[in-house]
C-alpha cells in the first residue's frame, strides 16, 4: 500500500475482525464475483491491513476463537 495516499481508520468489533480475516484467508479472491478489478485489490489491502496490523491478535487465532467469533458476529442475525 502506498503511504504516501491519504488512509482511514476503521474500528470492527474484534469478531468481525475473525469472521473477516478468516473469510479472507479462505477465499479465492479470483472467484469473488466483483464489477471493477479495483474491489478484489481492496480485499487484498485489507487482508494484508489485518496481516500487518492485527498480528498476531488476529492472524493467531485458534480454530475455536474463530467458531466463537462467528456465533457472536451470527447471533442477532435475522436472517
Amino acid at each position: 500500500m502506498n503511504s504516501d495516499l491519504p488512509t482511514v481508520a476503521v474500528r470492527l468489533w474484534r469478531a468481525d475482525a475473525v469472521v473477516l480475516f478468516d473469510w479472507l484467508m479462505s477465499t479465492d479472491l479470483d472467484t469473488v464475483p466483483i464489477t471493477h478489478p479495483a474491489q478484489k485489490q481492496a480485499l487484498a489491502d485489507l487482508l494484508s491491513r489485518f496481516e500487518y496490523d492485527t498480528a498476531p491478535d488476529i492472524t493467531g487465532v485458534t480454530a475455536e476463537e474463530i467458531t466463537a467469533a462467528q456465533h457472536e458476529v451470527a447471533k442477532d442475525m435475522d436472517w
